[in-house]
Parts: structure tokens; sequence; C-alpha cells
């Protein structure tokens, strides 16, 4: 599901979006499709990049990290720089607080999506299957391993850390490809290529693998004083 279709089916005209709303719609789709995906996959192939794969998400129950996200366009231009900090638990819950360069908020409690704009004044609700409902996957289905959705390549070591391709079999998709980097304990940075030529990487730093996490953190209030629009009542 493209940023665009996300907008449209809630009601959001796009040019009351920031730019950076949009890129991270993309990002968070895909990544979210991968980490919550990725669990399920039990049947991979030898390889050093497919065992730090493997032992890394293998009983993987939450996450926390901080990231850097930078978004480059079809001729290498960087268009976006962002920080913030994720946390994850599974199954369909997770935090994002982007911190710089604007702050913004996205939760998801297991049913719903919120997106909280505090610049805009506005919280953006999205079913949680309406939002990934297009991916090429069942995204929470443990009957599904990766190398069912994806081809899966190694690319070898770069910069120290083994890297992996996955090229999505459906072509539904809104990104061509995801590249994954770890080092000998961690993911250390996930690379997003979408259909229009951009590509988002993620760097990821402190990565804590099921940490405690206080569910409530999960849940989201919005505030007394926004607009809140999107699948509010179902």
């Amino acid at each position: 599901m493209s940023a665009a279709t996300f907008s449209d089916d809630i009601g959001i005209q796009p040019t009351v979006l920031k730019y950076h709303y949009y890129l991270f719609i993309n990002t968070f789709h895909a990544a979210l499709w991968l980490i919550l995906g990725v669990l399920y996959s039990t049947s991979l192939h030898a390889g050093i990049g497919h065992d730090r794969l493997q032992l890394f998400f293998d009983h993987l129950t939450g996450l926390k990290a901080d990231f850097t996200q930078t978004v480059t366009d079809a001729h290498s231009v960087t268009v976006q720089n962002a920080t913030g900090t994720l946390q994850l638990s599974r199954p369909g819950k997770f935090r994002w607080d982007y911190h710089t360069p604007y702050e913004q908020l996205i939760v998801a409690d297991g049913i719903r999506v919120s997106v909280y704009d505090p610049e805009l004044e506005q919280v953006t609700v999205k079913l949680l299957d309406k939002t990934i409902g297009n991916m090429p996957a069942l995204l929470l289905s443990d009957e599904q391993p990766l190398e069912n959705s994806f081809n899966i390549t190694e690319l070898g070591i770069k910069d120290t850390l083994e890297w992996l391709e996955l090229t999505p079999k459906a072509h539904d998709t809104s990104f061509e490809k995801i590249r994954l980097a770890f080092n000998e304990q961690t993911l250390q940075a996930m690379e997003l290529v979408d259909s229009f030529g951009q590509t988002t990487l993620l760097v990821f730093t402190h990565v804590q693998r099921n940490p405690e996490i206080d569910p409530s953190i999960f849940h989201f209030t919005p505030p007394a004083d926004v607009d809140v629009i999107g699948d509010v009542d179902e």
C-alpha cells in the first residue's frame, strides 16, 4: 500500500500532509511486514547471513531500538533525515516515536494504528488489517515461511556487516526489495527500495531483544484538542 493510498482511504488530502509523513508510511508498512513476518521463517537455507537472520529473530517476542532514517530519491539525492525510537511487541503491537526533524507518534495496539501529528493537531486511525491488507503474505500467520513470499539472496560482507536481499515474489507491493544487515550479535540496518526508486535506510542502535516493555505504551488516547479521523468507531 502506498502512502497516497493510505491517505486517500482515510480521507486526507495529500496537500495537507507533510512530505515526511508520506515517507514514513511507505517505510512503516514494509518494516512492519518484515519485522512481524520474519519470525515465522523456520526453514532458511545455510549461509552466514541466513544464520544471523534466523538467530536474531528466533523466539523474538519484542524489540527496542533507536534508529536513524535516511531517504534518498531515484537520483541518490537525500530528501530526508530523521531520528527516533522503536518499540515492538508481538503480535501486532508497536510504537514508533519520531523525534527529529518533526515529532510524530505511530502506535498500534493490535487492532488499530494511530498516527499522531502534533503540528497538524491531527490523529489518523486505521484498522491494522486494512493498513497491511495488500501485503504479499499474511502478516501474522505462522504457516508462511519467509521464503514463501521472498526470494532471499546473500550479498556478502559490506562494511563488516552481513547483508541479505529480500525480493518479494508478489507484484502488488509498494516496495521492490528489502536489504538487511547483521553483525555477529544483532540487526544493524534495513534498507528498503520502493517502486518509485526511493531508498529508505534505517540504521539501528541500542537494539534490545525481548526487553521488558510496559504494555500501556501501545495504547494511545488522543489529546482532547485534536481532530481524530479514520476508523474510529469500527
